[in-house]
């Protein structure tokens, strides 16, 4: 089959965006240029086309350059497309109604846990989260609930990276050693959700229940959030029974036999 015509310097510049997407930050010019396999003057002008579109953002401060706003929009816009997300958007209403609190909804992005739909109950607190925001995978319900479900391979360097930056900042939050963390993911998987209590977010507690595909990995994550004086905490409680019995549902509609 001929292949079809097209234009060569799209796909030459969108090389810049794939650099960036993989990156585990925002990349001087030169760095940036150099990944991508061009000179630096070539990159700059695509670059300069980009930032015009939003696709790519360079800090003012460190000259560096980013994913910009568009790149998230059209991320996001492909993520909620995927089955899984599109069927559990529709029952978040029902649920953020059932429990009277936040519900949102992540999946597994290129850098970790991303929220991709959010959905606030009339009486919630606000809660400082946003939509494209990756959650920290030992210090908050939903990274704890993909990693307890991710494959050990994929999960371990990201734990060890997570645990290092906990140690250099003093965090009480985050487990000190991978054993630690093993174990916390092991009380995971043992209860079938995750909770924490005023850690990432104080005064917040957060509960995440795993929804499967059919071929038993995990597709996404429910999220429930609200403040500790109206939230209740407990495991089998008014929020943690809800939540996973939303997520058998959504499990069981998408092919899962356990």
């Amino acid at each position: 089959m001929k292949e079809r015509a097209g234009i060569q310097s799209v796909e030459v510049g969108f090389t810049l965006l794939e650099v960036l997407s993989k990156a585990p930050g925002p990349l001087m010019l030169r760095d940036l240029a150099a990944a991508a396999g061009m000179s630096a003057a070539k990159a700059h002008r695509y670059l300069v086309s980009f930032q015009r579109l939003q696709l790519v953002a360079q800090d003012a401060g460190s000259t560096r350059y980013d994913l910009g706003p568009a790149a998230l929009k059209l991320g996001l816009a492909s993520l909620s497309r995927l089955e899984a997300v599109k069927l559990a958007r529709g029952r978040v209403p029902a649920l953020v109604e059932q429990i009277g609190h936040t519900v949102a909804l992540a999946v597994w992005g290129n850098h970790g846990p991303t929220v991709v739909h959010w959905e606030e109950s009339p009486q919630a607190v606000t809660v400082n989260l946003r939509l494209g925001d990756v959650m920290p995978l030992l210090s908050s319900a939903t990274g704890r609930c993909f990693a307890a479900y991710l494959p050990k391979d994929a999960i371990t360097p990201m734990l060890k990276d997570e645990i290092a930056r906990g140690q250099k900042q003093r965090r009480a939050d985050v487990p000190g050693s991978l054993a630690e963390a093993r174990a916390l993911l092991d009380e995971v998987r043992a209860r079938g959700a995750a909770r924490v209590v005023d850690t990432l977010l104080p005064g917040i507690v957060g509960f995440c229940a795993p929804v499967f595909d059919s071929d038993g990995h995990i597709a996404l994550g429910i999220v429930a959030l609200g403040p500790l004086g109206t939230f209740d905490p407990e495991w089998n409680g008014a929020i943690d029974q809800p939540l996973r019995a939303a997520a058998r549902q959504l499990s069981s509609d998408l092919g899962y036999r356990p």
